[in-house]
Order: structure tokens, then sequence, then C-alpha cells
């Protein structure tokens, strides 16, 4: 399943998912800020779906919910 990628600003968030057990899983939400140029210390923030889902869509819909959700609250 692909990720899906959001950009506010210089923030990017891509949510994914991952299996936790079998037929268990849950999202993720990689959140980045991009501050021009590329670095190894670049600042990079991984949030999880709180609880797991039963289908890899089901974890993709609420990791991209959060992902919304973290964006939302970052004041640009």
């Amino acid at each position: 399943m692909d990720d899906i990628t959001y950009t506010k600003g210089i923030y990017t968030a891509t949510a994914s998912i991952r299996e936790v057990q079998s037929d268990t899983w849950q999202g993720v939400v990689t959140l980045s800020r991009d501050e021009g140029e590329a670095s190894a210390d670049q600042e990079t923030t991984v949030y999880e779906v709180e609880t797991t889902s039963s289908t890899p869509e089901e974890a993709l819909e609420e990791a991209k919910a959060l992902a919304h959700r973290i964006l939302g609250e970052i004041e640009l």
C-alpha cells in the first residue's frame, strides 16, 4: 500500500502503515521539517496511531486522519 504525503509550509507529513502482528495493522505518521538544504540532522518525528486495525486500508485511513490533525495544529 502506498504512503500518502501531505505538506503545510515547510512541514511534510507522510502517512503509512505497518503490520504489528498477523492481520493487525497500525497507522504511522512521519513528520519532517524542510528548511531548504538537506542535512543529516533534519528534524523528523514519528507518531503512531494509538489503536490497531484489522485491515491495512483502515490503518491507513487512521494515519491520514492523524496526519491532518498534526498539520492542523502547526502554526506557520
